[in-house]
């Protein structure tokens, strides 16, 4: 599977578990744009991914990690989250 698939189910996943239609999305892009982004059709840039995020009330970051689980789902969230924070924790 490929990236772009992973964020778009990620998307669609986290859209559906808060009852929002694509057409919701109005004020941050095209039904037909949020399609695509769904389908694994189209990148989205951190801009849109933030736009995305704030319009699904979330942190950015939550639909990411959902992407990366989607990719490795060998991993399990709390090695993901720990991970993450020992480096940030290296690069302040």
């Amino acid at each position: 599977m490929e990236l772009k698939e992973a964020f778009g189910i990620s998307l669609k996943g986290m859209r559906l578990r808060q009852r929002l239609t694509q057409e919701d999305f109005g004020d941050v892009s095209s039904r037909t744009y949020i399609s695509m982004l769904e389908r694994g059709l189209k990148n989205a840039t951190i801009e849109k991914v933030a736009e995305l995020a704030e319009r699904l009330e979330i942190h950015p970051i939550s639909l990411m990690v959902e992407t990366f689980m989607i990719l490795h789902p060998e991993v399990d969230l709390d090695s993901l989250i720990e991970r993450i924070r020992n480096e940030v924790a290296r690069h302040p």
